[in-house]
């Protein structure tokens, strides 16, 4: 998983850039996690709990995306597709256009456990 993380030049909020079959997972740690400390906690208590056999799946639903936790990975995708939304009609969706082409992306729980830390790390949680 490739991923960077940036201030935005223009209003200096930290922003999440992601390889291509990762995308999704951008503006999810932007909006969904932020600069919450309480929901970096949140979620890495959901992976200690997985890892260790207190849970077999955890489902954490945002505002706009969820995150599903189970021994194997995670998988984080949009509420919208979560919940069964029609698809754009084809005229919105030509190859030209690319309009939530990826709203479902995965990865390991290591490689999650390590985006969140270093999430933590560049927007100054370091506590974590």
């Amino acid at each position: 998983m490739e991923y960077e993380f940036i201030h935005d030049a223009v209003t200096g909020q930290a922003r999440a850039q992601f390889s291509l079959e990762h995308q999704v997972i951008g503006p999810w740690i932007e909006t969904e996690v932020g600069h919450s400390c309480d929901k970096l906690a949140q979620l890495l208590t959901a992976i200690d709990q997985v890892e260790k056999g207190q849970q077999a799946e955890i489902l954490i639903t945002g505002q706009e995306y969820s995150v599903a936790i189970n021994h194997e990975d995670i998988a984080i995708q949009t509420n919208a597709s979560l919940n069964g939304a029609d698809p754009l009609p084809d005229m919105f969706t030509s190859e030209h256009i690319n309009i939530d082409q990826n709203e479902v992306a995965g990865c390991g729980l290591d490689d999650f456990r390590q985006l969140l830390l270093s999430w933590a790390k560049f927007t100054n949680n370091l506590h974590f």
